[in-house]
């Protein structure tokens, strides 16, 4: 019974964490409104615009989470990014983030979901240190600054994403994969 008391909490305060900051930001308008009429109909449609513009790369990633929950399971991914895969893991982690498009802020969600299905942490940070590096852009930077500077410069990002991963893998001591839950 204790449990089920437990658990009813710890829904309330979910429940509760996640409504906060919308209802805050719709009081804010709200407030503004009342005040500034004009002022707030103009950051209403700033906010419309910014939603639209995150609503199709935010899809993308909703449904690629969908599917690779359909299709892969905690042991396969555990099997090829979790604790232990090594080199195999850091190359996996580097080409997925060199090679990986769109804006940062859609690949959140679906870092969460797979660090919660036991991706290492370390590999994520591996992941998200490549970002930076974008094949498509590197003629481009070649012809600015001349393929010594590119090659350096995408050889030390790279093994900076790695030394980066290490220090996440030393300083974050990560509770099970199922902390989250």
């Amino acid at each position: 019974m204790n449990s089920d008391k437990h658990l009813g909490s710890i829904w309330k305060k979910r429940i509760v964490r996640l409504f906060v900051f919308p209802v805050s930001v719709l009081l804010i308008y709200g407030i503004l409104f009342v005040i500034m009429p004009d002022r707030a109909l103009l950051a209403i449609r700033s906010s419309g615009k910014l939603f639209l513009i995150i609503l199709m790369p935010l899809s993308l990633v909703f449904i690629l989470m969908v599917i690779l929950n359909l299709f892969l399971k905690p042991t396969h991914i555990a099997q090829c990014l979790g604790k232990g895969t090594g080199i195999k893991g850091i190359i996996l982690s580097a080409t997925a983030g060199v090679i990986s498009m769109g804006p940062i802020y859609a690949w959140y969600p679906m870092l969460k979901t797979l660090q919660e299905k036991g991706v290492d942490s370390s590999l994520i940070a591996v992941f998200l240190g490549n970002r930076a590096v974008k094949p498509f852009l590197l003629p481009i930077m070649i012809s600015y600054f001349g393929w010594t500077y590119v090659l350096i410069l995408v050889v030390f990002t790279i093994l900076g994403s790695i030394g980066v991963g290490y220090c996440v893998d030393v300083l974050v001591k990560e509770k099970p994969a199922n902390h989250l839950k």
